[in-house]
């Protein structure tokens, strides 16, 4: 019987649950045992962090958001974090360990659902340890340019969306601007789409450099129409001209980047001293990780589950599945991991959102 375990590793999204569903139901099917490792490779550190997926596990966790198996962003086992007797944080190459693990409860592959960092450590397995391993795109960002889309960037744009509807009424009431600062580190697509579908009046994206003379020409221009109220949406990782780094803090022991945060806050004190207008910024932060999978969601992470499977049955390893309408294809990992997807400056939505009137702080 063969046996497989998989993992999912980053921040959390919505969907996470349904490729669980997915990859537990096909092995079941075949007659494989499946697997799920806790927070990431913990399980493989620590097999008492294994779980059985049986049917009966898995029955009714499809829409559920988060995962049952826990995520983790500190779980590299190249370099995990590990507190020596002195209480000091020191990183430590634990992945012998995972290795010998894996040989030794006899899996013969690796699901390993993340976004492209979680993908880059499966790759290094694959590529280092000989790990027979395939990887599920999960990021919310949706900037994996190998895959036309990933799971839980529709329900984090619905989410924003809803979240910029409810705030147009009490912007209007008081005659305020509202910031929203929504997730995006290298690429803007939550703050375009939902901008443009909520009614943004300003989007300002890692993609293009803004300019607050121009952003806030924009608020008074609203006041010349008689809109004495304006939106504005900034994805966590734009940054002003002659900004040299996104705003943010350095994140703990274990972590390769920056925490970013904050540049929702310094536009909308930025837009109250230019503009004297009553200015109030929100951060959506994890709000958009959260909740049950759009209908969306919910189909393109069973697809990806299932065609994971089918690629392990192939043995397929060292790939990971990619949506190319209207088909699920292996694309190998060193290729998905190379670059991000970005907002290109022609796309038609960019062109359209230009066209209704919105600014993105630079012209």
């Amino acid at each position: 019987m063969k046996k497989i375990v998989i993992s999912t590793g980053g921040g959390d999204a919505p969907g996470l649950n349904a490729v669980i569903y997915a990859v537990a139901k096909s092995a079941y099917l075949r007659g494989w045992e499946i697997y799920g490792s806790k927070s990431g490779y913990r399980g493989l550190l620590d097999p008492d962090e294994l779980i059985r997926l049986t049917p009966d596990k898995v029955e009714d966790i499809m829409p559920l958001g988060g995962t049952i198996l826990g995520s983790t962003n500190k779980g590299d086992p190249f370099a995990m974090p590990v507190e020596n007797l002195a209480g000091e944080v020191q990183l430590r190459d634990l992945s012998d360990r995972v290795m010998q693990n894996f040989k030794r409860l006899d899996f013969f592959c690796h699901i390993a659902v993340g976004g492209d960092g979680s993908l880059e450590i499966a790759h290094r397995f694959a590529v280092e340890k000989g790990m027979p391993v395939i990887g599920v795109p999960k990021t919310i960002d949706n900037d994996l340019e190998a895959t036309q889309r990933t799971f839980g960037f529709d329900t984090a744009v619905s989410t924003a969306t809803e979240a910029l509807d409810k705030l147009h009424s009490t912007a209007k009431s008081h005659d305020r601007v509202m910031v929203v600062e929504v997730m995006g580190r290298d690429s803007g697509w939550i703050a375009l789409n939902s901008g443009i579908s909520g009614g943004a009046d300003v989007i300002l994206i890692p993609e293009i450099p803004f300019d607050m003379e121009l952003v806030c020409r924009k608020v008074n221009d609203n006041e010349l129409r008689d809109k004495h109220y304006a939106i504005v949406v900034v994805a966590e990782g734009a940054k002003a001209k002659g900004m040299e780094n996104a705003i943010g803090k350095q994140g703990e022991a274990g972590r390769k980047e920056t925490l970013l945060g904050g540049i929702g806050s310094w536009v909308a004190e930025e837009i109250r001293k230019m503009t004297g207008k009553d200015t109030r910024s929100l951060t959506l932060g994890h709000l958009q990780r959260g909740g049950s999978p759009t209908t969306f969601d919910r189909l393109l992470a069973l697809r990806f589950g299932g065609a994971a499977v089918r690629m392990a049955e192939q043995e397929l390893f060292d790939h990971m599945v990619a949506l190319r309408t209207p088909e699920m294809v292996p694309v190998p990992l060193a290729e998905a991991i190379k670059s991000r997807k970005k907002v290109k400056l022609d796309s038609d939505k960019l062109l359209t959102a230009r066209e209704i009137g919105i600014c993105f702080g630079d012209a």
